[in-house]
């Protein structure tokens, strides 16, 4: 605090806010709801403030919340304060006294009076209608003059036209007016629309840290709006003369009534004397059900105390909103219960910008929330705590996981001095359960036969690498992979940040193992290294490997891992690529894996991101399903060692099968094929075989949509069709000897159709 002013109206402090100066007004005395916008006594006192304060760049009314007026805003105010200072300096030219000197003594009286309700009190309360009644008085005047017959008159009129004039310049050269004269047609005294155009402020309830945009986009277009959990309010707006939308999020802590905001307050105050301890954060989730029995219990007898009746709903709401505000992340978490976000980014200095979005139906997207450098650093403390790791000077990056109420997601931090503004954040929202390869058949992310042919290549137990840039379906890809595997082999994943989908389908009963290991840029930290974790799987046994991603020198053992355990289950990681060329040119270029290493690969999948002409517009494909041949020495792009099994298409806008898939110019498939009698020497079996897996998913999404039940494209739903194809298919070849591919399929669908019925009963 710089200095503090206590007056009968409105006290205020000056407060610096790192770079920030800020004009901190005290309203909780205010009969009113605090509003440059809506109410003219308001501005009036908040010029006269400015005025005696001088340069600050951010204004604030404190009134249990608080409402924020931003830079631009404030810049527009302090002008006119900085105008009235100026003309509050040269008083002497508008006094009684000097019109009297200039005017004669039927005019001054009205002059004057005239002259102080503009200059004294509208310019305060009212700029833009002090501008309008200037230019109206000066077309009064000039009327006045040119029917004036006395030159004496004429002269004084003149002279009083000139200050009129001396002031309407000053104020159009103030931005306020620049901004305001398209509105100011047909504007009324007293008319405060056009303020509402202007001002808007950012409203921050007093337990809260973060500021939130709740007014909506001036002039913006709303496309789309929904709720979550019923009291989450989502709204679309398309900006005019933007490439960007904007996610606004209206969450219920911003429509409460006063007495819950004062009862939330209370409660986060004394809710803040207890300090988790490193201890309590072993387990968040443990450690959240105990604050919000306690919070539970906090605002009940609070709200007594106030002879506040509260229902059990609305109890429950408060205490998760208290929650999320003590030990939790605040509207983070608000924003990461909407399944469609995927990602979130929160850039440094913190206050200065809004928090970031992908949204799955829109894209990137701007949103009304704004975190503050208090809530920041708050959350930095947590993610300390909870990952075990440093976030410092000397470690000044953090990557962890998150399991939130709704969600869970990746954290990734970074610091001073490697961000020299500060703290800046990404969240990456992984889904609430896996990803199926049904689900990317629906987004057109693979077709039906890409579908058919991953799910040849996991039951043939090959080597796989899962590629592409950032944010291109890699992770998800895998998940999906992971659900394909029949649950009566053993899987053991490693990550260094948890973000595969192992609780749920342990929860489905899969036979899973995950491993956490140390990141490539974790130091100080008592994690197993990558390395280490992976040749540790060598000696647990027969097990599918699924690696979340290769980053560094774990890769050679991953490739030892493909070597030693290829011939029993699969093994798969994703890594960064945007080409089968351009894994290599990693694995072996960049990390050092030997080239006859680089051979233990079977198969390279390429996902990518698929961009519109204009740039606006992008799509998650998976663009090539390539295999890796063996018999090349140097480079496998110059020596035939790449193979593409399918392709993107541009045209078609999907994979499509090369002339190879189709002439059965594979050596993975034939590999697969040499150890199963079924499909050995003969090319149409295993061609007839991927195209009954193709079938079978198109299927299961055509029944989707025909019933209108997306939840037969999760991974609950598509096990059950996995296992059932599995045992249909079985069974079939101790009946007839052989794989009846017309015949698995019919009994298949049969079994579908009664499973739907099933559903249909269970709903009703």
């Amino acid at each position: 605090m710089l200095f503090e002013k206590k007056g009968k109206s409105c006290s205020y402090d000056i407060e610096l806010e790192g770079e920030d100066r800020v004009l901190k007004i005290n309203c909780n005395e205010c009969t009113k709801v605090p509003s440059i916008e809506d109410d003219p006594i308001c501005m009036a006192r908040t010029v006269e403030k400015l005025a005696e304060s001088g340069h600050v760049t951010k204004i604030v009314f404190s009134q249990k919340r608080d409402y924020e007026y931003e830079y631009d805003q404030t810049q527009l105010l302090l002008e006119i304060a900085k105008l009235y200072n100026r003309l509050l300096k040269e008083k002497e030219v508008f006094s009684y006294n000097k019109l009297k000197f200039q005017g004669c003594e039927k005019c001054i009286n009205e002059w004057y009076n005239d002259l102080q309700e503009i200059i004294f009190d509208a310019l305060k309360k009212d700029p833009i209608g002090a501008y309008v009644e200037l230019k109206r008085l000066i077309r009064k005047e000039k009327i006045i003059q040119e029917k004036t017959i006395d030159n004496r008159c004429n002269k004084c009129q003149e002279q009083y036209i000139g200050l009129l004039k001396y002031i309407e310049e000053l104020l159009e050269q103030t931005k306020l007016i620049m901004v305001a004269k398209p509105y100011i047609a047909g504007y009324k005294l007293g008319d405060r629309i056009v303020y509402s155009r202007i001002f808007s402020p950012v409203i921050k309830p007093d337990f809260m840290y973060a500021k939130l945009m709740a007014a909506y986009p001036k002039e913006g277009e709303e496309i789309d709006n929904y709720n979550i959990n019923d009291d989450i309010e989502i709204t679309i707006f398309r900006i005019p003369d933007s490439i960007e939308l904007m996610y606004h999020v209206m969450p219920p802590e911003f429509k409460l009534s006063e007495q819950k905001y004062e009862i939330l307050d209370t409660a986060r105050k004394i809710m803040a004397e207890h300090k988790p301890k490193k201890s309590e954060f072993v387990d968040p989730q443990r450690m959240r059900e105990v604050f919000f029995n306690v919070g539970k219990d906090l605002i009940d007898e609070l709200s007594n105390y106030r002879n506040i009746k509260l229902k059990e709903n609305e109890l429950v709401q408060l205490t998760h909103i208290l929650v999320r505000y003590t030990v939790g992340f605040g509207l983070i978490e608000v924003l990461l219960q909407d399944e469609a976000i995927q990602d979130i980014s929160i850039n440094s200095p913190p206050g200065k910008t809004p928090m970031f979005v992908v949204h799955g139906g829109y894209n990137e997207c701007t949103t009304n929330v704004i975190p503050t450098r208090t809530e920041t650093e708050s959350w930095a403390s947590k993610l300390r705590l909870i990952s075990g790791r440093p976030l410092d000077e000397a470690n000044p990056i953090l990557d962890t996981e998150l399991e939130l109420p709704g969600a869970s997601t990746r954290v990734s931090a970074v610091t001073a001095p490697l961000n020299p503004t500060g703290l800046a954040f990404s969240f990456r929202r992984h889904r609430d359960r896996p990803w199926t390869l049904a689900l990317f058949i629906k987004y057109k992310m693979i077709t039906p036969l890409a579908a058919g042919l991953i799910s040849f290549l996991i039951d043939g137990t090959r080597t796989m690498l899962i590629s592409g840039t950032r944010s291109s379906g890699k992770t998800s890809l895998i998940g999906s992979v992971l659900v394909e595997i029949m649950r009566k082999y053993r899987i053991i994943t490693i990550e260094d940040t948890l973000e595969l989908p192992t609780r749920s389908l342990r929860d489905m009963q899969f036979n899973i193992q995950s491993l956490k290991v140390a990141g490539a840029l974790t130091h100080g930290s008592t994690e197993v290294n990558a390395t280490d974790g992976i040749r540790s799987t060598l000696r647990l046994g027969d097990s599918a490997l699924i690696i979340g991603e290769v980053r560094s020198e774990e890769a050679k053992a991953l490739y030892e891992a493909m070597r030693v355990g290829a011939a029993a289950n699969v093994v798969a990681g994703t890594i960064h690529g945007e080409s089968p060329y351009g894994v290599f040119d990693r694995v072996v270029n960049d990390i050092g894996v030997p080239r006859t290493s680089f051979k233990a690969t079977d198969i390279i999948i390429i996902a990518n991101p698929i961009k519109s002409a204009d740039g606006l517009h992008k799509n998650r494909r998976v663009t090539e399903i390539t295999e890796v041949r063996k018999h090349w020495e140097e480079d496998p792009l110059l020596e035939g060692g790449f193979v593409d099994l399918m392709r993107y298409n541009p045209n078609t806008d999907q994979l499509e099968p090369t002339d190879e898939f189709i002439n059965g110019d594979s050596e993975v498939l034939k590999g697969i094929a040499s150890n199963i009698p079924d499909f050995a020497g003969d090319w149409k079996a295993i061609w007839d075989n991927v195209q009954l897996r193709a079938k079978i998913k198109e299927t299961i999404v055509e029944y989707s949509k025909k019933e209108k039940d997306d939840e037969m494209l999760e991974a609950e739903f598509v096990v059950r069709c996995n296992d059932s194809f599995h045992l249909i298919c079985d069974k079939i070849k101790d009946e007839t000897g052989k794989l009846d591919n017309k015949k698995i399929f019919f009994e298949w669908e049969d079994w579908l159709k009664k499973e739907i019925k099933k559903r249909k009963l269970e709903k009703e």
